[in-house]
């Protein structure tokens, strides 16, 4: 039978409920992807944005569990390794069409 984690208020619930056979709460409802940051977070910035703008970026956040600054900084790697990822494609695709000109096809 698939059972959802309770909400364990203290230590001790949480203690007592890892005392007990746990199996029945192994599956993927109960689990939800994690992204673990390991490069070190050496700048700081200080960022003037409108209120509602905010408000918007904090309510998406705690949709997604994480605090603003996580996500505001993991939106912001996002844009940029798309924008990477598009930049790639587009010199990859001049290249053949190069080549293929230089082959006659073009």
């Amino acid at each position: 039978m698939r059972k959802k984690f309770p909400a364990l208020k203290t230590d001790e619930e949480a203690e007592a409920f890892l005392q007990q056979d746990l199996s029945d709460f192994l599956h993927r409802g109960n689990f939800s992807p994690f992204r673990f940051e390991f490069k070190p977070k050496d700048k700081s910035i200080n960022l003037r944005i409108p209120a509602g703008l905010l408000k918007a970026v904090q309510s998406r956040a705690k949709r997604q569990g994480i605090p603003y600054q996580r996500y505001i900084r993991q939106e912001l790697e996002r844009s940029v390794a798309a924008k990477s990822l598009n930049t790639t494609a587009v010199a990859r695709t001049k290249a053949h069409a190069v080549k293929a000109g230089a082959r006659g096809r073009g």
